[in-house]
């Protein structure tokens, strides 16, 4: 797998397919695997670039305070490396939608569309249970377990309770890759992000995609009422990380937007 190293750190990525450029930014606890389904559905029209968030997975797990911004700045590496500087589509599910509308609104020469699920903007609640509940388990040798219980946060619970969905949470269940001080930093970066000041003045393309049991539904809508132009789109039965419950529906609602902006090429 490759690695970027070009904001400082190691930050693991992936690059399947061939066309203009699909940047995938993840959501929390998971790592870039969670847009599997999206890689095998747009890889025939895009270059789909998926990366490890600093925290998670197989990328670097500093200790030292850092800004989403510096997560940000991450994935701009990763894209520096490739030569990517224009025509790309940046899609991220809850932080990694915070990150992607963040690099919308600082690279509009970059990313022609943004696509974000969940799409919170604002200054978030405070994330301590979190942090503090991850350092426990970790001393206790019980992470695993609360890893997974996290994990089930991102679906609805019948579809975690599924063959399918039981299946697919535990691939990301790994104490190894987990760092419990690192994730705190994570958590710290996201509580005081804001980008709702800036969003007057936004012009990119955006679609919001938020499940029907969504967490992050109100936020999602609010920040769907700041954009003018934005498009919001709420998928009935599923929850925060809908793309993986109803890939199908979702991939639909992409190719549509992208199309509609003129962004969906020819298969290759």
């Amino acid at each position: 797998m490759p690695v970027s190293a070009a904001n400082g750190l190691d930050i693991h990525y992936t690059v399947t397919g061939s066309g203009p450029p699909l940047v995938m930014v993840h959501a929390l606890p998971f790592d870039r695997r969670l847009w599997d389904l999206q890689i095998a559905a747009f890889a025939d029209r895009f270059t789909c670039i998926a990366m490890d968030l600093r925290g998670w997975g197989a990328s670097a797990k500093p200790h030292d305070p850092f800004t989403l911004r510096d997560m940000g700045d991450d994935v701009m590496g990763v894209l520096r490396d490739l030569g990517v500087t224009q025509g790309a589509v940046v899609m991220g599910c809850s932080i990694g939608s915070k990150i992607a509308l963040m690099l919308a609104c600082d690279h509009p020469d970059v990313f022609c569309a943004t696509i974000l699920i969940g799409g919170q903007s604002g200054p978030q609640n405070q994330f301590d249970h979190r942090i503090a509940a991850y350092r426990a388990h970790a001393a206790a040798g019980t992470l695993s377990g609360y890893h997974l219980g996290h994990l089930r946060h991102g679906v609805t619970q019948g579809w975690a309770d599924s063959q399918a969905g039981r299946a697919f949470l535990q691939r990301f269940v790994d104490d190894a890759s987990l760092d419990p001080e690192c994730i705190a930093q994570v958590f710290g970066a996201l509580t005081v992000s804001d980008l709702t000041p800036r969003l007057g003045a936004y012009k990119t393309p955006t679609l919001i995609v938020n499940g029907e049991h969504d967490s992050a539904l109100a936020g999602g809508t609010r920040t769907a009422g700041l954009i003018a132009h934005a498009q919001h789109v709420i998928m009935p039965g599923a929850g925060h990380c809908c793309f993986v419950e109803n890939p199908a529906s979702f991939n639909d609602t992409v190719s549509a937007f992208l199309g509609q902006h003129g962004f969906m090429p020819r298969p290759a």
